[in-house]
């Protein structure tokens, strides 16, 4: 696998002419958009790159892109990979270690979700301060040293300087954010109803089926980590309602300009 990682990493070194970005972004549902933001230098579709897997999800575009953003060298996945499309843990976390050798030292990260606390509205962001995986963990098997340690400390998932810089610059720009823990399902079958409160009761504010073990495996390599999800679906007692994923991208879509506004403010702090 380390290998893998590094010949993957070697290609787009040369591909991009030594292009080295500073923030890693892994884009999510519906959210794609930041993308158009971006000062584009490169764009690379995930099918021209040997060795890495292809996303198969719609509202996925599946390429990289390198460019600036907010001033700063950057690159972004439009479009990820999920353990339910049949990948191991090892290539839904690829991506990430690959940016690690490309030269990334902060990692953003977003998605689409369902809501389980009673406070949130469809529609609303929420600033990941926590997860609880219930995915096969990605660091299981055997460790390589030059990805970080066998057993990485966890105390911190999301950095809580970028997280209280978030905050702040939503406050400025008058949008309301939500903040709690995420909690990472496999999917992909949308929640039943006691799936939803079973989330609930063990701590959870949001439930979906990513982010987590690209957090968990940045970590490990030290790098820290700012998530935001969108809230598109409420799974809360009396205001569950029959989702589809076209509803899904429709909710993340619309609420894509407030989430890029904070993302894009925040990268250019560092």
């Amino acid at each position: 696998m380390l290998d893998r990682i590094k010949r993957i990493a070697d290609h787009l070194k040369k591909a991009t002419g030594g292009f080295v970005p500073e923030t890693g972004i892994i884009l999510g549902t519906g959210l794609s958009g930041l993308g158009k933001e971006i000062e584009v230098k490169f764009a690379i579709p995930y099918s021209e790159i040997p060795e890495f897997p292809v996303s198969t999800v719609q509202g996925h575009p599946g390429r990289l892109l390198f460019g600036l953003l907010g001033g700063k060298a950057v690159v972004a996945m439009q479009g990820r990979f999920h353990f339910y499309e049949g990948w191991t843990m090892d290539e839904v976390v690829l991506p990430v270690r690959v940016f690690k050798f490309l030269g990334i030292h902060r990692l953003f990260v977003s998605n689409a979700c369902g809501g389980v606390n009673p406070a949130f509205e469809v529609g609303e962001l929420m600033i990941l301060n926590d997860h609880i995986c219930l995915f096969p963990n990605p660091l299981i098997g055997k460790n390589y040293d030059e990805l970080g340690p066998r057993f990485p400390d966890m105390s911190e998932p999301y950095d809580h300087a970028m997280i209280a810089k978030a905050k702040g610059i939503a406050t400025a720009a008058s949008i309301k954010v939500q903040e709690g823990c995420y909690v990472g399902l496999t999917g992909p079958t949308l929640e039943t109803p006691a799936e939803y409160h079973y989330v609930r009761v063990i701590g959870g504010d949001a439930v979906g089926m990513s982010t987590v073990p690209e957090v968990i495996a940045a970590r490990q390599m030290g790098i820290p980590c700012f998530a935001m999800s969108v809230i598109t679906d409420m799974g809360v007692k009396g205001r569950i309602e029959k989702t589809t994923h076209e509803m899904v991208q429709r909710v993340a879509e619309k609420a894509e300009p407030k989430l890029t506004h904070i993302m894009k403010e925040l990268i250019a702090c560092y």
